[in-house]
């Protein structure tokens, strides 16, 4: 029943706002193009037969999709998988995307956190360029405009360990002589870090004492940090938090053209994803929301929470560093992960990539983890039969 009634809410949500942009969506797909074909590259069995998939794609086997040349624009991927998540991890499943001949790839991410599902989990995912769903998380689904002049290649590498018994895909793209005027190239970069709290501890809403000031972002968690000129167009960000506080107390602050001081500086997580007030509800918008939160106590555990710039793209002429805090001050230990999305004029490098190891994420904290850390207390506090857990420590 619940997921019923969150289906059809997000039905009406999406509904009020293609109405309201129906008009010109509708006037642009009437227009006649010239010197354009669809075109597809797919996994369909070429035999006529029903075997419609790529087949036991051993581990560390990378595999090319798609290797087409000269000028298009790809506009839907569709992608689906199996064995399902947690019996083969989407976050050791990589996807890359080399535009234009390129060597190296300006598309690179864990398949999983790319289209929308975090850490090596399946639920339902609805945003207007990304989605994962139906099934709750079986198919990927990607409508970003990604153009091409000189050609465009994907691949995908088997980092689970296991093999992949079935990998099937269509890849729609429109073919064309050359690229329309001012084309960008589409780029999507992974990061995963396990943050640092202040030595004097994650003094999260001043528990702790007095809180610091971070006025220049040092320390920040970083989304992107783009050499060149673009727009960046969006975030899909993978919070594992270890404690019960809020985690998302930290402003998003944006250095563009290199500022040394924030060009953008937010008031809060919640805010930046356009919600206020410590939310952990399940929410999806067609360009921001929350589609897993974790009903543990406090803000224990994994929240996903994407937002993209369909309408309001952050512009830049020579570069755009992309960062948040992790916690007010970076005073939080937190488990983050994150996949950019932007636009540059030509395509470009990514900062790093990242090893199997170092995409490995933490184990969810939970209530056991809570009593052990109850018990230490009590002991710490003389293991009284009554101690409550708001007592004062008595000084020695």
């Amino acid at each position: 029943m619940k997921r019923t009634l969150i289906f059809l809410i997000l039905i009406f949500s999406f509904g009020i706002l293609f109405s309201q942009n129906s008009g010109s969506e509708m006037l642009s797909l009437s227009q006649i193009k010239k010197n354009v074909k669809t075109k597809r590259v797919s996994s369909f069995d070429k035999t006529g037969g029903n075997g419609d998939c790529l087949g036991g794609i051993k581990t560390g086997e990378k595999i090319t999709i798609m290797d087409v040349k000269g000028a298009g624009i790809i506009d839907h991927i569709w992608i689906t998988i199996a064995p399902e998540a947690g019996k083969l991890s989407r976050n050791d499943i990589i996807l890359r995307m080399y535009w234009d001949g390129n060597t190296f790839p300006s598309v690179e991410s864990p398949i999983g956190p790319f289209f929308g599902n975090g850490w090596d989990e399946a639920y339902n995912f609805v945003s207007v360029p990304l989605s994962v769903t139906p099934g709750w998380g079986k198919s990927y689904v990607s409508y970003f405009a990604m153009p091409f002049a000189k050609g465009a290649k994907i691949e995908i590498e088997n980092q689970t360990g296991e093999k992949i018994n079935s990998f099937y895909f269509n890849i729609d793209y429109t073919e064309m002589p050359e690229l329309p005027e001012n084309s960008g190239r589409f780029h999507a970069w992974f990061n995963h870090e396990l943050t640092e709290a202040l030595p004097g501890g994650e003094n999260e809403w001043g528990t702790l004492g007095e809180t610091g000031k971070n006025p220049n972002g040092k320390g920040n968690y970083v989304f992107a940090d783009i050499q060149g000129k673009g727009q960046f167009v969006g975030v899909n960000y993978y919070v594992n938090c270890p404690t019960p506080m809020w985690y998302g107390e930290g402003d998003e602050m944006v250095f563009i053209d290199g500022d040394t001081i924030p060009t953008l500086n937010g008031t809060g997580t919640e805010d930046f994803f356009n919600t206020s007030w410590c939310p952990k509800e399940l929410f999806q918008h067609p360009y921001f929301g929350y589609p897993r939160v974790n009903n543990e106590t406090g803000w224990l555990g994994h929240t996903h929470i994407y937002r993209y710039f369909i309408t309001d793209p952050v512009y830049f002429d020579k570069s755009c560093k992309f960062t948040i805090e992790h916690g007010h001050n970076n005073n939080l230990t937190l488990d983050l992960a994150s996949v950019a999305y932007w636009y540059q004029d030509k395509a470009s490098k990514l900062p790093r990539s990242f090893t199997k190891e170092e995409r490995q994420f933490k184990p969810i904290i939970g209530a056991v983890e809570i009593h052990k850390w109850r018990d230490a207390w009590r002991i710490e506090n003389g293991s009284k039969t009554q101690l409550w857990g708001n007592e004062k420590r008595e000084k020695k």
